[in-house]
């Protein structure tokens, strides 16, 4: 469905974010985008949605196509009409609009008043929540509900392929939880998604496929489950080294022990 072919992005004259970057997303997959800051995670997302200039950031290299057919110069809201929504990171919904406002904004991308029914429909099912509070103003919604506004308001236009910008980012854990559950139902449904998350826990366990960037260059890619079980993944994103620290701290905490029953020994006898 995506093709993301030789990318390359700089923001000004000299700030290289992406460099040659090359990935695919299936029609029925999810793709994770791991990453520590700076790798260039959300610049790939600007980039496939069109929104770059926005950013002052420039392609200046490769193209991006969606269904074999390039994107990469369209206008934002030309690439919106193709299928591909993007929420951004930070839950950024209209505070001073509603719910329902919120939602009836996201629909304004639908081709029809019948894929707008049905769009909500869809979002009440995956977030009774947002029809309980239809008529309060999104700004005093609870973080976790923000984020669940934002990704309700991106498929009211019934999108194809959904971009989701660290959506667990300061949620409590029982929320990342309800967020890791919502994307799998979002692709049960048939929407792809790209998935750009720094946690690599959730990410790789609700993704099929996985990209790693580092310093705007693909480390590693593959398989989810082959990445979750590397080595080289477990020690860079999923706490591999803290946790060998942490058993190497109890392994030389359990020898002094012993030398010192040793020397208390030697000092009685």
């Amino acid at each position: 469905m995506l093709t993301v072919d030789g990318l390359s992005v700089r923001y000004g004259r000299s700030v290289r974010a992406l460099e040659e970057v090359n990935l695919e997303v299936a029609a029925d997959g999810v793709l994770a985008v791991l990453g520590g800051n700076g790798a260039g995670k959300s610049t790939l997302l600007r980039a496939v949605s069109g929104t770059l200039a926005l950013h002052r950031g420039t392609i200046t290299a490769g193209e991006i196509s969606f269904d074999g057919e390039r994107i990469d110069k369209l206008d934002p809201a030309l690439v919106v009409r193709r299928g591909v929504v993007g929420v951004p990171e930070g839950r950024q919904v209209f505070a001073r609009m509603s719910v329902e406002e919120n939602l009836r904004a996201g629909g304004l991308g639908a081709k029809t008043s019948g894929e707008r029914t049905a769009a909500r429909v869809r979002v009440r099912e995956l977030f009774p929540v947002l029809a309980e509070r239809a008529d309060q103003r999104a700004g005093l919604l609870s973080g976790g509900e923000q984020q669940m506004l934002a990704i309700g308001r991106a498929l009211m236009s019934g999108p194809r392929l959904l971009l989701l910008d660290e959506p667990s980012l300061g949620l409590a854990p029982q929320l990342v939880g309800r967020i890791a559950s919502v994307i799998r139902e979002i692709h049960a449904q048939g929407t792809a998604v790209v998935l750009v998350e720094q946690n690599a826990t959730m990410a790789l366990q609700v993704a099929d496929y996985a990209v790693a960037l580092e310093v705007g260059r693909v480390a590693l890619s593959g398989p989810a489950p082959e990445l979750a079980a590397s080595d080289e993944v477990q020690h860079l994103y999923l706490g591999g080294h803290a946790e060998s620290d942490e058993q190497a701290a109890r392994d030389r905490q359990e020898a002094e022990r012993h030398r010192s029953g040793r020397r208390l020994a030697r000092w009685t006898a």
